[in-house]
């Protein structure tokens, strides 16, 4: 299952303007905003309703060379898993298994690119 997905934007304040319009239709708002200080490399805003933001446009990278896809986990363990298991086959590693706080208490995941240069996620928001 996926959980989330993100795109790079050459001019962040430009599509973030765009898709705060463009969405509103579909009732999907901005429900969160990350730093580069936060992520360590790039800003991000996030869209989504219920207060999950789901679909992500990030400042980092050239648009269109490649996506974040993220897949829901029901683990932690799922997502270490994962993570061994991608680096194994062939991936690079993009962030190990750990606890991202600024998205939320609970928020555990790994990052991988895989050798098409898309960033590969496994998450689980659940409590250890």
């Amino acid at each position: 299952m996926l959980d989330h997905i993100g795109l790079c934007s050459g001019d962040l304040p430009r599509s973030k303007a765009f898709f705060l319009q463009a969405l509103a239709p579909l009732q999907l708002t901005l429900v969160m905003e990350v730093t580069a200080e936060q992520t360590g490399a790039h800003d991000h805003v996030g869209f989504g309703s219920g207060g999950k933001p789901f679909f992500w446009i990030g400042n980092g990278g050239v648009p269109s060379q490649g996506v974040h896809v993220a897949f829901a986990c029901a683990d932690r363990a799922q997502v270490d898993a994962f993570h061994a298991a991608a680096l194994a086959a062939g991936g690079r590693d993009n962030g190990a298994p750990g606890l991202r706080p600024w998205y939320h208490p609970d928020y555990y995941a790994a990052f991988v690119i895989d050798p098409d240069g898309n960033n590969i996620e496994a998450v689980c928001h659940r409590p250890a």
